[in-house]
Order: structure tokens, then sequence, then C-alpha cells
């Protein structure tokens, strides 16, 4: 076992960073010691651009497999985690069950929180904000950990001794939350309000943070929580809905000002938006016929989405731009919108509804529909078209923010997943909604134990 762990330091220290070029321009760190790395400001800033570059390999696909490849707004003719996500016949070899690019994200996000406080004086306001930063990063990850696998490791400290255990058991889930919360929380206090330009975007400010709680509190049902932290977010000037005929940049272009974070790419750090979505007929997935007939007549967006003029539309051209046809397997360099304001501001909607505040979700569901060229609802009228005003905001969440890895995330959230699912692909328990661990964390790691259902 002594050596297994001195193999693992060695890999440690050699890899830990295995950058290219930074999203930012910087370059980052490729190899290092933590203790002889973070001297300056400048390796400290470098740091935290280091987390920022794993989480462009953490959510590259995932994003996607994660939040939409279980739900119903997609269907696939592919192989492999497409076809099993949607048939619901999860298994431990699955590469969506890997969560090792998480973790990566998670182990830089450690050293940075660790070693960059002693480059600075105590108080030091940049020192600060780059530990937010990492501290955000590092709760964006557990939130995805969580909701993916339920109870995970929760690891808060780098490894840097061959004495500490190597073989981490499952947190309760709740307990991770707790934990995300603190370091949102302190994000929100110590990350810049702003950092001019692109950066605002593809970098954690205050509002990103305060936006990622709006979903943290939400997904636990703390529903006055989330509508403060949405407060703040919308009263924020950063953030602003752009018009419908703006509506596809925010995607195709990316740096909206609807945007509140996103994960920056570009030609030489790239993603997987066009497999997934636009790779002719032969993408990953493509809408679904229930998604296709859930659109109300004359809602704008519908065909900013898919080619509507098609009988069985094989591409999703919401990323590329209205008549995208590039059949080109290249990866993308599109940013991927992780929150963006049309998300708080329906989220919000509905915690004021779970709260009984009927008028507040209405005029806030209403500020989405107006852009989209729909008629407002009224509570008889919701009810009419959805059954209720807890249904129409779903709904309207379903449309809005389609394909950018929340539905299924929504369907688990609102108890929902089972009665949407069940009748698709069979879902019918509980303990089926989380995914397996994958095969080789249970081989490399004997305290990890298989989640229930997949033993």
């Amino acid at each position: 076992m002594k050596i297994s762990r001195n193999i693992f330091m060695s890999m440690l220290t050699l890899v830990f960073f295995s950058c290219a070029e930074n999203l930012l321009e910087k370059e980052p760190v490729s190899s290092f010691s933590a203790q002889g790395f973070y001297k300056t400001s400048s390796d400290a800033q470098s740091g935290v651009y280091g987390i920022y570059d794993a989480a462009q390999s953490a959510f590259s696909l995932n994003f996607s497999l994660w939040g939409e490849g279980r739900a119903d707004a997609v269907s696939t003719n592919q192989s492999g985690d497409p076809f099993l996500l949607q048939e619901n016949n999860l298994n431990p070899t699955l590469n969506s069950a890997r969560w090792d690019n998480l973790y990566e994200t998670i182990s830089r996000a450690n050293y940075a929180i660790k070693y960059v406080p002693p480059v600075f004086e105590e108080g030091e306001e940049f020192g600060l904000q780059l530990v937010g930063q990492a501290r955000a990063l590092r709760a964006l990850c557990y939130f995805y950990a969580v909701r993916v696998w339920g109870d995970v490791p929760l690891i808060l400290e780098p490894y840097e001794s061959v004495q500490q255990d190597l073989f981490n058991t499952r947190t309760d889930a709740e307990t991770i939350l707790d934990r995300m919360e603190e370091d949102l929380l302190f994000a929100a206090e110590h990350c810049r309000a702003s950092f001019g330009g692109e950066r605002d975007r593809n970098l954690i400010t205050q509002g990103g943070a305060n936006a990622l709680l709006v979903q943290l509190y939400m997904w636990r049902g703390e529903y006055t929580s989330a509508i403060a932290a949405a407060e703040k977010v919308m009263d924020n000037s950063l953030y602003q809905l752009v018009s419908i005929n703006d509506w596809s940049k925010i995607f195709t272009q990316g740096y909206s000002n609807e945007s509140i974070f996103e994960i920056g790419y570009n030609e030489v750090q790239t993603n997987s938006l066009r497999v997934l979505y636009a790779l002719g007929s032969d993408s990953n997935f493509f809408p679904s016929e229930s998604f296709r007939n859930s659109f109300e007549e004359s809602d704008q967006r519908q065909a900013l989405i898919y080619d509507v003029t098609a009988a069985q539309p094989r591409k999703i051209w919401k990323f590329f731009g209205e008549g995208f046809n590039d059949e080109s397997p290249d990866p993308s360099a599109n940013n991927i919108v992780m929150v963006r304001l049309a998300d708080i501001i329906l989220l919000k909607a509905e915690a004021h509804n779970q709260l009984g505040e009927v008028d507040e979700a209405l005029a806030l569901l209403n500020t989405i529909r107006a852009r989209a060229g729909l008629e407002s609802l009224t509570l008889n009228s919701a009810q009419t078209l959805y059954g209720n005003l807890e249904t129409a905001i779903l709904h309207e969440r379903s449309i809005e923010l389609c394909f950018e890895g929340h539905r299924w995330f929504d369907l688990v959230r609102t108890g929902k997943a089972m009665e949407v699912m069940g009748p698709i692909n069979g879902l019918s328990q509980e303990a089926n909604l989380v995914w397996p661990l994958h095969q080789d964390a249970i081989n490399r790691n004997p305290n990890l134990v298989q989640n229930g259902f997949y033993d």
C-alpha cells in the first residue's frame, strides 16, 4: 500500500495542472509542488485560473449528459451513454458515471484555498477574491456530484502526504450541501462585484455566487432564502434580459448581459456541444417529439432552437444559430452558459408560488413569456393550460432553458421525475434517480459502497 501511495503522490506532484493556453490568456501552472509554487500574487492567480481550466474538462460533455440525458426533451439514435441514459439502463461502466474530472477540479480548488492566503497579508482584498472564486468553483462541483450520485466523498484538503487517508468514505449529501452553502456565502461576500468586460461572465463574481446560492436553496426547498438571493442577482446592474432578437447570441456568441456565469472555451480549449447537439443526423441528442409538441403557438423561441420545417429534426441549433448546417465533427469553441438571469427569474417565480405568493410568481413568469411573444398568464389560464401554476413555471423552464443542462435536475428537484419519465422509460424507484458510482472508483477505493439500486 505504501508503494501505491508513493506512486500517487509522485503523479499528483507531476501532473496536477496540465493546462495549455489559459482561458484568460495567462499562462497557467503545468506542474508544481504546491508549497513551493505559491509565492507571488501572480502565482496565486495562475493557481485559481487552473481551477477554471479543470472545470472546462469537467463540464464539456457532462453538463448535458447529467442535466439532459435522462430527461424528456431529448431523443437519441446513438449507442453508449446517450442511449443508456434515455432508456434508464444505467450501469457502473457508463462514462457519465465517472467523477474524475469533478474531483480534479475540487483538488485544484483545495490547493488554492490552502495556499493562496499565505501569499497575501491577512485580509488583503485580492487574496480573498481569489479564495472566493476557488470556494465557489469547489461548491459548483460538489453541487453536481450530490445531484448525480447522492452521498459522495467530501474532500476539503489537498493530498500532500502519504500519511493522509486516500480512501475516503462517502459523506451524507446534506452535510456536503451545508459546506457548499458556506463556500458560496464566502464567495458572495469576497469575490469581486465586477471585473469588467468578458471576465464578468467567465469568472465567478458576487453575482455568480448569489446565483449559485439560488440554485442550491431551490434544490433544498428553502424558498425564502432562494428569493433573498435571487433579489440580489436581479438587483445587480450587470445582468438584464436580452431581447428575443438577441436571444440566440446568449449561446452563439457568449458574454451576453443575461449571462451570469459561463465556462469559457476557445479554438484550443474546446467542448463537445457540436457532437452533443448539432452534428447532422449523428449528434448525441435531438429534440424529442414530446418536447416539440409542448410549445404554445406563436412562441418565437421555437424556430431558434431547431428546424421547425423538418418532420423529425436531427439537430439542435440553439447553440449555433438558426439554420446551422455544418457537418464538421470538430469540437466546439462556444462557451457553455451555466447560469443566466432567466433561470434565476423562473426559480424565483417558483419559490414565490411555493410560498403562496401567486401575484409575484405570475409577474416573473410573464416577464419571460412576454419576451418569447406569448400572452400573459393569469392563475386561471395557467390552470387551464397546465393544471396549476407550478407546472406552468416548470414548463416555461423546459422551453426557455432547454438543452442547457437543467431539465433532469428540475424533474428530480420538484419530485416529478418518475411521473414524467415513467411512461417513457419505466423510471419508478427513487433509488434510481442517482447514477451508479463508476466501477473504476469502486475498484480503486475499498471504502466506497455502490448506490443501492445498482448493487
